[in-house]
């Protein structure tokens, strides 16, 4: 069996199982997680912050949404008290989503800079920083050229 029809079919069998109205069922990697109390429409899948680890490792830190040591700073617009927007976070990094409004079914595909392909191609992923004069700047402004990226945080 296909990890897809897999997925599908786990998906399936928790939504035939009566599930509540206001639940989804979140197809993550190789996890099928069903969550209880959501807030979505056609574009957004907004999570409860602490249902975010048991969907995809990940945790609401004043960093931003962290695994392991890896961070993403996360805007304000996808937080709103309790609530984690989940696909707009998925937009932020690259991840792949489909959502079934009528099954109350959403899947995420794998964060681009989480399957580590840029150490094969030796290309760093783009992100984007203010300069010193406040200006946003992209590190893909400067393909072709070498760049000294140097950071530093404060925690």
């Amino acid at each position: 069996m296909d990890r897809r029809t897999f997925l599908l079919g786990a998906a399936a069998a928790t939504i035939v199982r009566g599930a509540p109205a206001s639940s989804v069922t979140v197809l993550y990697g190789d996890r099928v997680v069903s969550v209880d109390k959501v807030q979505s429409d056609a574009k957004d899948l907004w999570v409860r912050k602490t249902d975010l680890p048991r969907i995809n490792d990940f945790e609401v830190k004043p960093q931003g949404a962290c695994r392991n040591d890896l961070c993403i700073p996360i805007s304000k617009d996808l937080r709103r008290g309790e609530w984690f927007n989940l696909s707009g976070f998925a937009r932020k990094t690259g991840e792949a989503v489909v959502s079934d409004a009528e099954a109350r079914v959403w899947s995420f595909g794998e964060i681009p800079v989480m399957r580590g392909g840029f150490l094969n191609s030796r290309v760093a992923p783009d992100f984007a920083v203010p300069d010193r004069a406040g200006r946003i700047v992209h590190l893909s402004d400067f393909r072709g050229k070498k760049v000294l990226v140097v950071t530093w945080a404060s925690w």
